[in-house]
C-alpha cells in the first residue's frame, strides 16, 4: 500500500513531512499532520460575524458557526470559540451563548457589561434555555452535526452587543486571533477577511435585508494538532481465510501501566467503576489492548456470491467513560460504485474526485443505533453491505476486497500493513476454494428462504 502526499500545497505551513528515520523513531507514520484532508478536500468551519445594528458606544452582532465539513461534526461538551479584541471591546449582553468568565467589571456603575475579558471565550447555552434568551440555531450544547450528515444542524448562533467600539464600518476593527475548539484542539483560524454583507430573507420571502458589515474566518483541522496519537484502528478477516488480522500492536499508544499507572484499565478490574467515575469530562478511559484504540473497526469479508459479495462492519468502543453520539464511519473502496443495499445503516456517496465514486459515509439510524455505547456487552454497532461484482475489477487477490482509508469521525484510522491482509489459498487449493464458495452461497440461499417464506 503506498502513502501518497499531496502533489501541490498552497501554504507551507499545511504539511509536515516525517522522513523515514523519523518514522521508525516514532513508531507510526504521521501521514495526516496537515490541514488538508484528501477525502473532504474543500471542508472547513465558517464562522460569519454579521454587524447587525450601531448602539452609542458599539455594535449588535450575530456570529454563526457553519460546519462545512462532510463527516466532521462536533460532540459533547461542544465547541468553544474564543477570540482577542483588537482595542477595548466589551460585551455589554449576550443571547443564545454565554461567555465563560465575566472578568473584572468593577469599575463600571449600574448596567454591569456580560463580559470585560480582553480575550473572551464564548459557549452555546443549553438545550432547554428560555425563549427569551435564545436565537435561532442556539442552545445545542455546542453540539453541532456534519455537513454531510445533518445540514439541517450543522449552524450554530449567537448574538452579542459589543460596547467601547467603532460606531461606523470605517471605525470598527475585527477581532484577532480566533481559537476554535470543538471541544478540544485541532482547529486553526486564519485572520478576518472583508466579505460582502450577508443578506436575509423575510419569513414572507418578499423583502430582503442585509447586515452593515459581515467579516468571515476560516477554520481547517488537523488531526496531528488535535491529537499526536491516532484514536481508532482497522481489523481485518474473510470466510476464505482462518487468520484474523488483528489492529497493529501499539496502533493509539502502547500500554504502560508499569511505568504510567493508570494509563489503561483491565475489564475484569474490581476498581473500574472507581476509575470512570473518577474521570473528566471527554477523557478517555481505554481498556487494555495490545492496539490500546478507543475505537476499532472490523472489516470481515463474508460470503460470496455468484454476482455479488457481502461484507460485515463492526464498530466496537474500548472506551469506558464515553458514548459516541451521531457517530459516523468513512470508508474508501473501489467498489462502493456498486453498493447495493445495507442493513441497519445510513449511507451516502462521497465523490471527493468528482466523478469517481469510492467513498461512502455510514451512520447509524436515529434512535436505533446512532448511539455508540461506551466499553462493554452494548459497545458496538454492526451491519453488512452487499455489493455487486464489477467483473472487468473484482478479486479477492492481492487484498482487493479490503478499504484503503478508513475513518471515524473524522479521524484517520490505523491500517493493518498490506502483507499481513488474509492471503487466498495457494494454487493448489484454489478448485476446494471455488467449491467451498458454491456451498455456502447455496446454504445461505436456502436459510434465506426458509426463514422468510
Amino acid at each position: 500500500m503506498t502513502r501518497h502526499l499531496p502533489q501541490t500545497v498552497k501554504n507551507a505551513n499545511e504539511l509536515t513531512y516525517v522522513a523515514p528515520e523519523q518514522e521508525k523513531a516514532t513508531g507510526f507514520w504521521l501521514w495526516y499532520t496537515e490541514a488538508y484532508d484528501a477525502l473532504d478536500p474543500n471542508g472547513n468551519v465558517t464562522i460569519k460575524w454579521d454587524i447587525m445594528s450601531w448602539t452609542p458606544d458599539g455594535y449588535v452582532a450575530v456570529v454563526t458557526i457553519y460546519n462545512f465539513q462532510q463527516y466532521r461534526h462536533f460532540e459533547s461538551p461542544g465547541w468553544s470559540l474564543g477570540w482577542t479584541w483588537a482595542k477595548k471591546e466589551i460585551i455589554w449582553s449576550m443571547l443564545g451563548g454565554q461567555a465563560t468568565e465575566q472578568g473584572d467589571c468593577s469599575h463600571y456603575k449600574g448596567n454591569i457589561p456580560h463580559c470585560c475579558k480582553r480575550s473572551p471565550n464564548i459557549v452555546d447555552l443549553l438545550v432547554g434555555t428560555p425563549y427569551n434568551q435564545q436565537i435561532a440555531n442556539c442552545c445545542k450544547g455546542g453540539v453541532l452535526s456534519s455537513w454531510g450528515q445533518d445540514p439541517a444542524n450543522a449552524a450554530a448562533s449567537f448574538q452579542l452587543s459589543v460596547g467601547q467600539a467603532g460606531t461606523s464600518t470605517k471605525t470598527v476593527t475585527p477581532p484577532k486571533n480566533l481559537t476554535l475548539k470543538a471541544p478540544g484542539p485541532g482547529y486553526t483560524c486564519g485572520p478576518a477577511q472583508d466579505v460582502p454583507a450577508s443578506k436575509f430573507i423575510s419569513a414572507d420571502k418578499r423583502r430582503v435585508t442585509q447586515a452593515l458589515k459581515t467579516w468571515n474566518f476560516t477554520c481547517t483541522y488537523s488531526q496531528f494538532l488535535a491529537s499526536r496519537a491516532p484514536t481508532c484502528c482497522v481489523s481485518l478477516s474473510s470466510f476464505y481465510n482462518d487468520t484474523i488480522v488483528p489492529c497493529p500492536t501499539c496502533s493509539c499508544g502502547c500500554k504502560s501501566n508499569i511505568t504510567e499507572p493508570g494509563s489503561c484499565v483491565e475489564s475484569d478490574s474490581p476498581y473500574l467503576a472507581s476509575v470512570v467515575s473518577g474521570s473528566q469530562e471527554n477523557t478517555p478511559v481505554v481498556q487494555c489492548t495490545s492496539h490500546m484504540c478507543p475505537i476499532r473497526v472490523h472489516w470481515h469479508v463474508k460470503l460470496n456470491y455468484k454476482e455479488y459479495w457481502r461484507v460485515k462492519v463492526t464498530i466496537t468502543n474500548f472506551n469506558y467513560a464515553m458514548n459516541y453520539s451521531r457517530w459516523n464511519l468513512v470508508v474508501q473502496h473501489p467498489n462502493f460504485d456498486d453498493l447495493t443495499q445495507i442493513f441497519s445503516f445510513n449511507y451516502k456517496p462521497l465523490t471527493p474526485y468528482a466523478s469517481i465514486n469510492d467513498t461512502g459515509m455510514l451512520w447509524g439510524v436515529n434512535f436505533y443505533n446512532d448511539l455508540l455505547m461506551q466499553a462493554g456487552p452494548y459497545g458496538n454497532v454492526q451491519s453488512e453491505l452487499l455489493f455487486r461484482k464489477d467483473k472487468s475489477t473484482f478479486s479477492f487477490d492481492q487484498g482487493w476486497a479490503f478499504p484503503r482509508r478508513v475513518y471515524f469521525n473524522g479521524e484517520s484510522c490505523v491500517m493493518p500493513p498490506p502483507d499481513a491482509y488474509p492471503m487466498l489459498p495457494n494454487a493448489g487449493s484454489r478448485q476446494d476454494y471455488s467449491l467451498l464458495t458454491v456451498i455456502t452461497s447455496s446454504l445461505s440461499t436456502l436459510a434465506f428462504i426458509f426463514v422468510y417464506a
